[in-house]
């Protein structure tokens, strides 16, 4: 063997022995599987805990929010009934009702008492809407009224029925857009603002969704990134799943094997068990065939106990023709005794009759992992 790959052999050692952790290397597998068959015996992975997906916190992103408020809780404001039959005169009253509302709220504009004028607003508001429960431009308006005062809650209660009335009321989207906003609900603010502007942009809705839109572009790149987290974490803990069963099966197909010992094969289904169980340890498997009238064969299989001894890390199988005769047709055994060589389920070579030094040598040839 090369002195260099001795020598990154060697470093490989050291790396593990001093922090043997680093076995569980994904990329190191193969190796771990091999020291596995050798009956090897590996610390446990201090990482193995799996991750729990829900774990995972979103960090803090910086948002603006300096137009936000405090959510309202005051009780609804009262309602009209949508089955009522509204009439020429009421919808006339209501028409009054909401001119004094209007007057109120150009009033608020020029008064100190802004707020005193903005409830009578909705006073006027409500009679309206009682008279007249019909109307979407009512509520919606009604809505742009709680926004200046502060109550996106109620605003958005009224904005909603306004486009149960009105799926198309440009007013309602809009209200709903900025009330949505100053309760943080960012994403569904802009989607209201932006149905609003295709119904009916005005410069409102323009500024409204430049303070929004920012938020909403932060809120989707973070998402983005726990995606991609989330996404990682599973196919970490995806790998260490497939890490661990591997190990298991290799732990399993250990246990099916019997080092130092030649383990008798009585049928095909045996024989398949045990050469799988090589295979998955990457072990050489030895199959030798015999027969009780055999001469040579008396010779030789004290010699072939012994080799097991010697070699407890090759799997040594022994088949009596007589006794599974179908292993025996399916291996095209000529004659005894005859050694097969195997290694991850192909045969790489064979021996036909005692020759027990050209047994071992083979033995010895295809036993070593380099």
């Amino acid at each position: 063997m090369e002195s260099g790959k001795i020598l990154e052999l060697r470093q490989l050692i050291e790396a593990c022995k001093s922090n043997p952790s680093f076995i569980h290397d994904p990329s190191l597998s193969f190796f771990k599987s091999y020291l596995l068959s050798l009956g090897a015996r590996i610390p446990p992975n201090p990482k193995t805990e799996p991750v729990d997906v829900d774990d995972i916190v979103e960090s803090d992103i910086d948002l603006d929010d300096s137009d936000l408020v405090e959510p309202d809780n005051d009780p609804p404001l009262k309602m009209g009934d949508p089955s009522a039959q509204v009439t020429p005169d009421m919808i006339d009253a209501a028409q009054l009702a909401k001119s004094r509302a209007i007057d109120y709220i150009s009033q608020s504009m020029l008064s100190l008492s802004l707020s005193d004028k903005l409830d009578q607003a909705v006073e006027q508001l409500t009679e309206a809407i009682l008279l007249n429960p019909h109307s979407a431009i009512l509520y919606a308006t009604r809505a742009s009224v709680l926004l200046k005062l502060k109550k996106p809650n109620a605003a958005v209660r009224d904005a909603d029925t306004a486009l149960k009335i009105n799926q198309d009321s440009a007013k309602g989207y809009k209200v709903r857009g900025m009330a949505r906003a100053m309760l943080g609900l960012w994403e569904e603010a802009a989607s209201d603002l932006h149905v609003a502007s295709k119904l009916d942009y005005d410069e409102d809705i323009g500024m409204a969704l430049k303070k929004v839109e920012p938020n909403v572009r932060k809120i989707e790149d973070h998402r983005r990134k726990y995606e991609r987290l989330r996404k990682h974490k599973e196919e970490k803990r995806a790998e260490l799943k497939k890490q661990e069963a591997a190990e298991a099966q290799v732990q399993e197909a250990l246990s099916a094997l019997k080092d130092g010992q030649v383990i008798g094969i009585h049928s095909a289904i045996e024989l398949e068990k045990k050469l799988n169980a090589a295979s998955k340890t990457s072990r050489l498997a030895i199959l030798y065939f015999t027969a009780a009238w055999c001469g040579p064969c008396r010779f030789i299989s004290p010699v072939y106990t012994n080799l097991a001894g010697k070699y407890p890390k090759v799997v040594f199988l022994k088949v009596d023709i007589d006794e599974a005769a179908d292993v025996a047709a399916r291996w095209n055994v000529a004659s005894v005794p005859t050694f097969f060589f195997i290694k991850n389920g192909r045969e790489v070579d064979s021996v036909v009759g005692a020759d027990n030094n050209a047994l071992e040598r083979k033995i010895a040839q295809h036993a070593s992992p380099l």
